[in-house]
């Protein structure tokens, strides 16, 4: 590590920072609506993006500062298994293709604006959106915390706030201004803030990748050297121990295939996927998205092999978050340095205002307007929606001020553990009334509780608990993802308990969709007609 602060690499990064920062600002004048005070405005954009602005839109929201630091990392630290982002990213476009553009259709007809809206109309239940909701929220915040620590891992690597005799204050200043600047722009422009960035942000991470898969092996000696020193570090001291490897294990594939699958199952489940997802003009926009979004995966797949290199670099860092912008540092020269830390702050800056967004939609939505005041007025919600962002942002940033960095990402795999248990609501609503919405929470409660606890019985070389996602799956003896045993547990006494309730005819609900909601577009007659009067004025169909 450099001595001192990087001032061109500083240099470049504010600059890049400066930018998004005006960016941000002069979003609320882009497409600007007559009526600006509803959820559909500063929480959708309008429902007015098209198909390259919702690809940028949801690939700023998916590929995120986790990608660019915690997976390479993982890989850094163990080998081959922290590949299991990129399958999942494969297996999920698929899989969204069959639900993403009914979950449009019927919540444009209906002006759902969350997937909570949705569970609530389908089966008339205010206490399985209620739960919906609140694991929404829960599973969000430590993903925005993850952002905040990527911002803090590039600025670290830059010497950017003193060393660790500075009072927290000075060494903490530099993230304090980055998250007041992110709150301020969210909170003026809403989701058309992070739309735009994104532009900037995918931009800047595609630069740093080609350059980075070329210049980097070419300086290392090639990819065969930078795979034997991978090979060699993973090997362990002689007679000791490996410390990872190259591909995983036969014992360790189970535990690969279920976290890919798991994952893949869990990722449009997090409701700044569907915020990104809404935010579309028109159903036809999914479709097309779908088929184009694993040109990131491809991006992933290269990124991850950052790992690998910064091994064969020689980066020494007792944070494996910090190996990759370290290995910047020492291989890029100061000024491109500088680009690519801009690309993950960037790359932090834009999944964590839709992740703020999105959250504080929830609460808004499911929480005070379906409990606290029913008859809140459209200005009202977007008023609380915008304190709310701001406080979600709050208390990540306490998180990532008070805690280990080094757990963020077991918090947030524990987020991706609770987010996946919403699943049979959402996706199992949008194709069949047949589940009863008493078992539908009862199956909830029931993977919560599995997956919190068996979370929590993981432990870790830094973590008594909560260290890791992974644990024996009952009845197989292998080692597998807990969010996928929690899942199918969930998904078994939802069935059963369905059977049981049917049979003895308890209130099911009242749906209040139609078959032809799932499958409705903007240009249908009588769709915008059926909106509520929140969102009646919101440019959706143009």
């Amino acid at each position: 590590m450099k001595d001192g602060v990087n001032g061109v690499a500083l240099g470049v990064f504010i600059f890049f920072f400066l930018a998004v920062t005006v960016v941000g600002f002069m979003a609320a004048r882009w497409r600007k609506a007559e009526n600006e005070a509803s959820l559909d405005e500063w929480g959708l954009g309008g429902r007015s993006f098209g198909t390259w602005v919702t690809w940028f839109l949801l690939g700023g929201d998916l590929y995120t500062a986790y990608t660019f630091v915690a997976v390479p990392a993982a890989i850094y630290a163990a080998g081959a298994a922290g590949f299991f982002a990129v399958p999942y990213t494969i297996l999920v476009y698929p899989l969204i293709f069959t639900f993403l553009p009914r979950l449009w259709s019927v919540s444009h007809k209906h002006g759902y604006v969350t997937t909570s809206d949705f569970v609530r109309g389908r089966f008339g239940s205010k206490g399985l959106s209620l739960a919906v909701a609140v694991t929404g929220i829960l599973a969000t915040m430590p993903y925005i915390a993850l952002q905040l620590v990527g911002i803090q891992a590039v600025l670290d690597v830059m010497g950017v706030g003193g060393g660790e005799n500075t009072s927290w204050f000075v060494k903490d200043l530099p993230l304090l201004i980055a998250f007041a600047v992110l709150a301020a722009y969210t909170y003026s422009s809403g989701l058309r803030a992070p739309a735009l960035i994104a532009f900037v942000k995918d931009g800047l991470i595609y630069l740093v990748i080609l350059v980075a898969i070329i210049y980097i092996p070419i300086k290392l000696g090639g990819f065969h050297d930078i795979f034997a020193s991978a090979q060699e570090k993973f090997a362990g001291p002689p007679g000791g121990k490996p410390t990872g490897a190259l591909a995983p294990a036969r014992s360790g594939q189970w535990g690969y295939a279920t976290l890919a699958l798991g994952s893949a199952l869990a990722l449009f489940m997090y409701p700044h996927s569907i915020t990104a997802t809404l935010s579309s003009r028109s159903r036809n926009v999914i479709r097309r998205n779908t088929t184009i979004l694993p040109l990131y995966s491809l991006m992933l797949g290269l990124l991850a092999l950052l790992g690998f290199m910064a091994i064969a670099a020689g980066v020494k860092v007792d944070n494996g978050q910090l190996a990759i912008p370290q290995l910047f540092e020492n291989m890029f020269p100061d000024w491109f340095a500088g680009v690519a830390f801009a690309a993950i702050g960037i790359g932090a800056l834009v999944p964590a205002a839709i992740m703020s967004i999105a959250a504080a939609n929830l609460f808004t939505r499911n929480i005070y307007k379906d409990f606290l005041k029913p008859d809140a007025t459209p200005a009202q919600e977007t008023k609380v929606s915008k304190t709310v962002s701001l406080l979600v942002k709050v208390g990540a940033l306490a998180f990532v001020l008070t805690m280990d960095k080094t757990v963020a990402i077991n918090f947030q795999l524990l987020g991706g553990i609770w987010i996946l248990q919403t699943m049979p609501a959402l996706v199992g609503g949008l194709f069949t009334r047949w589940f009863h919405r008493w078992a539908l929470l009862a199956g909830w409660a029931v993977g919560m509780v599995y997956g919190t606890a068996a979370a929590y019985g993981v432990a870790s070389p830094t973590q008594a608990h909560f260290g890791g996602s992974s644990k024996e799956i009952p009845g197989l003896g292998e080692i597998g993802y807990i969010g996928l045993t929690a899942f199918v547990l969930n998904v078994v006494v939802t069935v059963v308990l369905t059977f049981v309730l049917n049979a003895v005819k308890a209130p099911a609900g009242v749906d209040e969709t139609s078959p032809g909601d799932y499958t409705a577009d903007a240009g249908d007659p009588g769709v915008k007609a059926q909106l509520p009067p929140a969102t009646a004025g919101a440019p959706g169909g143009h």
